[in-house]
């Protein structure tokens, strides 16, 4: 009994041994606040489109995705070069105290009202615009917070922590809505902002990991581009995260067509729907806390039964079945972008990890203009199920890329050991991704 108590407590130092440093964890609690309250809002704005200012119309919903995440891709060579050049801290400062104040215009013109569905377009453009600083700069900035040896498991804690507030979020959401409305969500998500807010102000500089050469190098964008072209491992992991964030993470179109079309649920239905994923996600990420070294085959995984499952999925018949895929998805989905995330933050160069970073975000989120509206538009005429067999597919044809990769690069073979087969790779070579 004894050795198992240690056991764990030795598990459970090794998965949260970053918050051991001190900046690391005051950031971790003042985003966790401020992600609780953006999974709120998400949740109400794809509710306030769907049914309130539309009917039932996912194309709507997959717009406004677009518009959110659309500025990804043009603002990506200016994003990834402030993130690089300039102080990350400032520059976050500045980022979240604009989404606190877009979330609270947000809020009151729906608390009065006055909210038209071309006014949450425009929010959702202007917000895309901030989150393109925001992005590169929060995921380079961890590389501050965390020395080099707590950094895959500062990613992955970040991760789990915007999963926890994934799992929280949407729930308080869903009975937010059915009680006083979508516009009182906003404006809670407003405040929040302030929690991170606190956090940034009051770490301390002075022990911040700072690489002076990274943050003040005259680099430009286009060098992050040469820099990827040399790298088949950080191309092939780029592709993937392309294909399965542009049409397979498109979950508030699945999630609320399923819920409302399929299963006629009502506010309350959708927010759990979304917070039993994000069980799934949570899983996930503090699985990933506890890894040492992210691996490729581990993305390869990873999405071959993300697009098992969503096939399933797409299949079932009874509410309670579907509730369990789910949670299998977000377990799924949160290795997969986890994995990728940790793996090319590791395997660049501090020097160019602000600008490769800001090209990863740009991908992962930036996608989403291409995948969100067809996913939306599938779901509207073939019906909620047909809408998940875009993610499906998205997941198989993710692995197949994962998969030439690892037999051109890393001489992926099946071999007989012992009588059983078995899958044979080369060892990853050094300053490349494992």
């Amino acid at each position: 009994m004894l050795y198992g108590e240690s056991a764990i407590k030795g598990l459970l130092r090794n998965t949260f041994r970053s918050l051991g440093e001190f900046n690391y964890r005051l950031w971790a609690m003042g985003a966790l606040i401020s992600n609780i309250g953006t999974w709120m809002q998400r949740t109400a704005q794809d509710w306030l489109v769907l049914i309130d200012l539309t009917h039932r119309n996912a194309t709507a919903v997959g717009i406004v995705m677009s518009l959110q995440f659309g500025p990804q891709m043009i603002l990506t060579p200016l994003a990834g070069r402030v993130a690089d050049q300039f102080d990350r801290r400032k520059v976050l400062m500045t980022t979240q105290a604009v989404q606190g104040l877009l979330a609270l215009g947000l809020g009151l013109l729906s608390v009065l009202g006055l909210i038209r569905l071309w006014e949450v377009y425009l929010f959702a453009g202007m917000l895309g615009c901030v989150t393109s600083f925001d992005g590169p700069a929060r995921h380079s900035f961890v590389s501050e917070l965390a020395s080099e040896q707590y950094l895959s498991n500062a990613v992955a804690l970040n991760s789990l922590s915007f999963n926890a507030a994934r799992l929280i979020g949407p729930a308080i959401a869903g009975l937010m809505i059915a009680a006083v409305g979508t516009g009182w969500v906003f404006l809670i998500n407003a405040v929040s902002f302030i929690a991170v807010l606190v956090s940034l102000f009051y770490l301390r500089v002075q022990w911040l990991y700072r690489k002076p050469s990274g943050r003040h190098a005259e680099g430009r964008f286009s060098d992050g581009l040469r820099y990827l072209a040399h790298r088949p491992d950080l191309l092939a992991i780029l592709a993937m995260v392309f294909l399965f964030s542009s049409f397979g993470l498109n979950f508030p179109i699945y999630i609320s067509t399923m819920s409302v079309m399929v299963f006629h649920g009502d506010a309350k239905q959708y927010g759990f729907l979304t917070s039993v994923m994000a069980v799934g996600s949570v899983i996930g990420a503090f699985l990933a806390a506890g890894r040492k070294e992210p691996r490729i085959t581990l993305l390869v995984g990873g999405a071959a039964v993300f697009g098992a499952t969503l096939m399933l999925a797409s299949a079932l018949p009874f509410y309670g079945l579907f509730v369990l895929a789910l949670i299998t998805v977000g377990i799924c989905a949160q290795t997969f972008i986890t994995a990728a995330n940790s793996a090319v933050q590791l395997a660049t160069a501090p020097d160019m990890r602000g600008r490769v970073m800001a090209i990863y975000l740009a991908i992962l989120l930036g996608g989403t203009p291409l995948g969100a509206p067809f996913a939306g538009w599938v779901a509207d005429t073939f019906g909620a199920r047909s809408g998940l067999l875009v993610g499906a597919t998205a997941g198989v044809t993710a692995t197949l890329i994962g998969v030439r990769y690892l037999r051109r690069h890393r001489g992926l073979r099946l071999c007989w050991v012992d009588g059983r087969p078995q899958w044979i790779l080369q060892p990853a070579a050094p300053g490349t991704a494992a």
